[in-house]
């Protein structure tokens, strides 16, 4: 389980790094996430102890979104004025988001060796 959490913060850190020092428009856990999944490619499977540890965060991934309900409470006001373009980028993103997932499942399926 320590070889997977270090392997995760591991990338992160390189992320982070490599957007600091090449001033990159990305931000560095995105970019870590991006090398780990290059890693993952390249080592043809995800490591056992990676995916462990991975499932084991994912039982908490909920907990992440609390922050960002507490700030929707906060600006309450400011929401309210901008509710129904909110409503409408929230089901466009919605709409678009499953659309592409369909096409590339569709897609990998027929590529599938």
């Amino acid at each position: 389980m320590l070889y997977g959490i270090t392997l995760l913060i591991v990338f992160q850190l390189l992320g982070e790094l490599l957007s600091q020092l090449l001033h990159l428009p990305l931000p560095g856990p995105v970019l870590g996430m991006l090398l780990l999944a290059a890693w993952c490619m390249l080592r043809r499977g995800v490591d056992e102890r990676v995916a462990k540890v991975a499932q084991a965060l994912l039982g908490y991934l909920g907990l992440l979104f609390v922050p960002a309900g507490v700030g929707i409470i906060a600006l309450d006001p400011q929401v309210r004025a901008q509710g129904w373009p909110m409503l409408a980028v929230l089901v466009l993103s919605t709409l678009i988001t499953l659309a592409v997932t369909a096409l590339l499942l569709k897609w990998l399926l027929r590529h599938r060796p």
